[in-house]
């Protein structure tokens, strides 16, 4: 199973609390991410993530400050046949949200939030600012479809829990992109 929700709400209110150490949280989140175990670097991955959509924007600004972030490009779980089937979809992951946070350092906004319509942001935004963000907007886009899981692999819990925050992201992105190349037009 993907990590519960009632800690994931307690996370995301703990990321609104003024009082709340930002860094030591998402610091905790990254430790977990050296184990071992698919299942623990998974959920770290998978309640990263949330934090990064509900949470408040201070978690994400802090992950996009970092230089590096998940360093799982190697990420082997070798204790069964599963782990070795799980590394693989850690290894996309962490890419996706490896992107993500870069994506919010370049452009200083996340594009899964920015206003839509009309007045929106990517269309108001000039012409050459536009020409530097799309290919942003695609290199994340990029990154989210490589995690390329088939219907089969979505009966585990943890699987299914992570592509349920990318499948929203992947609406929110194509929106952006969508109105990007519209204002371009």
């Amino acid at each position: 199973m993907g990590p519960k929700k009632k800690h994931l709400d307690y996370l995301i209110q703990c990321t609104n609390e003024m009082n709340v150490n930002i860094p030591q949280l998402a610091d905790s989140l990254f430790e977990r991410t050296t184990n071992s175990s698919w299942v623990v670097v998974f959920k770290s991955l998978i309640t990263t993530h949330h934090l990064m959509v509900y949470g408040n924007e201070r978690f994400i600004q802090y992950l996009a400050s970092r230089n590096t972030l998940f360093n799982l490009s190697n990420f082997l779980d070798k204790s069964g046949l599963q782990g070795y089937d799980m590394s693989t979809f850690i290894r996309r992951y962490s890419r996706y949200l490896n992107e993500k946070a870069v994506s919010y350092r370049q452009v200083a906004f996340d594009f899964t939030k920015v206003k839509r319509g009309a007045d929106g942001v990517m269309r108001t935004m000039n012409t050459e600012k536009l020409l530097k963000t799309v290919p942003i907007i695609q290199n994340q886009m990029d990154a989210l479809l490589d995690f390329n899981v088939n219907s089969n692999e979505l009966t585990n819990g943890v699987i299914n829990a992570a592509f349920m925050l990318l499948f929203k992201d992947a609406i929110r992105l194509f929106a952006a992109y969508n109105e990007g190349i519209i204002n371009l037009l």
